[in-house]
């Protein structure tokens, strides 16, 4: 479904003290010593949005909604004026739409501002027959920590396809990070984003997340915690920000994803199709940010890969979300179950945050491609893992690519 957009004035409380909450992590074992660097999300304010006001009438002055939209989000109980007014933060699970097919994401303008952006932190089977099958199964040793290095500024120059995903969870504002990628169905044009299934969707505790929003070249100029506080929008999303108006994530990480122990790691991966919150001039993202990374499904396996880069903004500990780092490192593997795919696994001190980058390889063709997205690391940062991108991954790729295809 497309995503529909509204009006939206939204202001924080300045005074008093913010409560604020975090998951907790127990390790008993491998599994249990695994945490989502997104649910390793810590949350921000459980109330997050503040306060808004609105004004219905200047909505609909501003744009017509069709009726089609209005009903398809009406059968799911979700009444657009009170949606925009804060509606979006009932969490009751009966209500909390989990389907595949079920997912919605009206565009509520001005919603993700410098502040809120600001303070959003990290939420913390078959093999394809090819080289890659005899990794199934296999963990090589523990890879040694690799200090992940700052990326220079500007971001647009180092790292044009790299961001920041944004969305809400009943713990609070949230973020993660993210690609942009082509897609073969509208070449030079692509309006894809990937990223990880935990970021997007909760798993099987429950369904999709909401105001879902990616930002490229996050604080472009590597700006500190400290100058973000007095930052235009402008500074901060120097390319705008784009809404989710279609998401898709594997069946394997909706029936099986959950925040500690690895559950459905191996199929942690998501794909984001996005609409300017403001006009692009009829640019497309990948118009707009000048590159995007193609999606290599076919990878080397790990003995023939030389390196892989990770890149992100990691937002635990000792980092503060704010900047971007990258790992470079030779991949090892993972295994978290034999019955699953083996996932790539390399040092790195990246925390929270980074969940969903890109990681970056030589591809098939021999040119720089993404071959995987952090996904899972420990309790204590060390090393980060990604998903096989493999037949699951290709496609939910290609659904989304077709579902857009020519426009």
């Amino acid at each position: 479904m497309r995503s529909t957009r509204l009006s939206f004035t939204a202001r924080r409380e300045r005074s008093g003290l913010r409560r604020r909450t975090s998951p907790v992590l127990t390790a008993v074992a491998l599994a249990s010593a695994l945490a989502l660097t997104a649910t390793a999300c810590e949350s921000g304010d459980a109330e997050a949005g503040g306060e808004a006001t609105a004004s219905a009438a200047a909505a609909d002055d501003k744009i017509k909604i069709p009726d089609d939209i209005k009903d398809r989000l009406k059968e799911h109980g979700i009444d657009l004026d009170q949606w925009r007014d804060g509606a979006w933060k009932n969490w009751n699970k009966d209500d909390w739409l989990r389907e595949a097919e079920d997912f919605v994401n009206p565009i509520i303008e001005d919603l993700w501002d410098p502040d809120r952006m600001r303070e959003a932190e990290e939420p913390d089977q078959e093999v394809d027959d090819s080289d890659l099958a005899g990794d199934q199964g296999v963990t090589d040793p523990e890879p040694a920590p690799v200090q992940a290095e700052a990326v220079p500024a500007s971001y647009h120059a180092n790292a044009p396809e790299a961001g920041k995903v944004f969305f809400d969870a009943p713990e609070g504002t949230m973020v993660c990070s993210a690609t942009v990628v082509k897609d073969p169905a509208n070449p030079g044009k692509s309006n894809l984003v990937w990223t990880a299934g935990h970021c997007v969707h909760a798993g099987k505790a429950g369904g999709w997340y909401r105001n879902i929003a990616f930002v490229p070249s996050y604080n472009d100029a590597g700006k500190s915690a400290a100058e973000l506080e007095s930052a235009t929008k402008e500074e901060v999303a120097p390319y705008g920000v784009w809404w989710g108006d279609w998401v898709q994530t594997s069946d394997q990480w909706i029936e099986q994803g959950g925040a500690t122990g690895g559950d459905g790691a191996p199929y942690d991966f998501a794909v984001i199709h996005v609409t300017p919150e403001e006009g692009s001039g009829g640019k497309s993202l990948e118009e707009m940010v000048g590159s995007a990374l193609p999606v290599d499904f076919n990878a080397p396996a790990v003995p023939k890969m030389e390196s892989m880069t990770a890149i992100g903004y990691p937002a635990a500990p000792p980092y503060d979300g704010q900047k971007l780092f990258r790992c470079e490192d030779k991949p090892g593997r993972l295994s978290i179950t034999d019955a699953d795919p083996t996932m790539y696994r390399i040092g790195c001190t990246m925390t929270g945050g980074s969940s969903g980058g890109g990681w970056v390889a030589t591809g098939s063709d021999g040119k720089p491609a993404l071959v995987s997205n952090t996904s899972i690391g420990p309790i204590t940062a060390g090393w980060l893992a990604g998903p096989r991108l493999g037949k699951e991954a290709k496609a939910v790729f290609d659904e989304v690519s077709g579902k857009f295809a020519g426009r």
